[in-house]
C-alpha cells in the first residue's frame, strides 16, 4: 500500500486512485457532476477540475466501422494515431467468420451490442457497400459519414487510402463539413 504522510495526515494513494476511478466511471455512466460530488461528499467543482485535469481533447467522439477492408492494420494504426475512439474493421473472411461462427441468437445479440456501442459516439464513419451504408444510416441516429467502396455485394477486400481517410477524420475533429 502506497502511503504518504502530510503533516499529521496519513494518505492512501490507493484510496485516492480507486475513488477517482469510481467518480469517472459514474460520470461515464451518465451521472451529473453534482450527483457524483454528492455521493463522494465533495464539491461539484472538484469533479469538474478532476475532469479538466485529465482531459486529452474536447470535441466529438468518433467511431470507425468498415468491411471488407484489405489494409485493416494500416487503417487501424492511422485511426488510433488520429484519436479515433472506437475502431471496428474486418476483412471479407473475418466478416463471414463473424456471421457463421455463431448461432442465430448469438449473432443477433452481438450485432445488437455492436449497434449499441457505436451509437454511443457522436460521429460514425462507415466504410462499406452502398447497401450497408444505407442500413447503417437508418440504424444510427448520430452523424454518419459514409465512404462507399462499391455496390453490394462486395466479395473481396478493398484497399482504403489512409491519407484520404486521415483527411476526413481531421476535418471531423475540426468541425468542418
Amino acid at each position: 500500500m502506497d502511503l504518504i504522510r502530510i503533516g499529521d495526515k496519513l494518505i492512501s494513494m490507493e484510496k485516492i486512485i480507486e475513488s477517482i476511478e469510481e467518480m469517472l466511471k459514474l460520470r461515464q455512466q451518465g451521472l451529473s457532476q453534482a450527483e457524483v460530488a454528492k455521493k463522494f461528499d465533495t464539491d461539484r467543482t472538484f469533479i469538474s477540475r478532476l475532469e479538466n485535469l485529465g482531459e486529452v481533447r474536447k470535441g466529438k467522439t468518433i467511431a470507425l466501422v468498415g468491411f471488407p477492408i484489405k489494409n485493416i492494420d494500416e487503417i487501424r494504426d492511422m485511426a488510433v494515431q488520429e484519436g479515433v475512439d472506437y475502431v471496428l474493421l474486418m476483412t471479407d473472411k473475418e466478416r463471414w467468420d463473424f456471421v457463421y461462427e455463431k448461432t442465430g441468437i448469438e449473432l443477433l445479440n452481438e450485432v445488437m451490442g455492436l449497434i449499441y456501442k457505436v451509437r454511443q459516439y457522436d460521429v460514425v464513419i462507415i466504410i462499406g457497400s452502398d447497401q450497408r451504408l444505407r442500413l447503417f444510416k437508418a440504424l444510427l441516429d448520430k452523424e454518419v459519414v459514409s465512404i462507399s467502396i462499391g455496390k453490394s455485394p462486395i466479395t473481396q477486400d478493398k484497399y482504403i487510402d489512409p491519407d484520404s481517410l486521415r483527411e476526413v477524420i481531421r476535418k471531423l475533429k475540426k468541425g468542418d463539413d
